[in-house]
């Protein structure tokens, strides 16, 4: 299951910085952090395919219930991919734990402490934060192992004959 939301911050002069964040609920990983001055339910659809071509469809995602979630476009493409929905209740963010962790700490450890000077610059240290953080960053659920560690070795059971 992968759960996505939106994160805020903006740069030095002042414009507005709206991360896409997806995460993948079982592995921890932060899959994308999307960022851009808007992002649009075409443009949310847009990351999702790209993260898709990479690493498939996953059988859930999980968000609140905003504009861009609820679009006919996210709709459109959930089915398209067979992905079914677990939409949050409104105000009721602790329905979507991951995500909200993960935002705490990149509220914590990264928009708290940098100052985007523009959008560019925004992406580039927000993609180096992410990559630490799946890399090296170890995590209490997953065995004191840092999430893409955790990913690469996990392996399905092979089916029963």
């Amino acid at each position: 299951m992968w759960a996505f939301d939106f994160q805020f911050d903006q740069t030095a002069d002042g414009h507005v910085l709206k991360l896409l964040n997806v995460v993948d609920e079982f592995t921890r990983e932060a899959l994308v952090m999307h960022t851009a001055r808007s992002v649009t339910a075409d443009q949310t659809v847009a990351v999702l395919e790209a993260l898709v071509a990479v690493r498939g469809a996953p059988t859930h995602i999980r968000c609140d219930n905003g504009p861009e979630m609820t679009a006919n476009a996210l709709i459109d493409w959930c089915a398209a991919q067979s992905t079914l929905t677990s939409y949050i209740d409104p105000g009721a963010p602790w329905q979507n734990p991951f995500v909200e962790s993960f935002h705490s700490r990149v509220r914590d450890e990264l928009l708290n402490l940098e100052l985007f000077s523009c959008l560019a610059e925004a992406r580039v240290v927000i993609e180096d934060w992410r990559e630490d953080f799946n890399r090296h960053r170890p995590h209490s659920a997953l065995g004191r192992k840092a999430p893409a560690v955790f990913a690469a070795a996990w392996t399905l059971p092979a089916p029963a004959a």
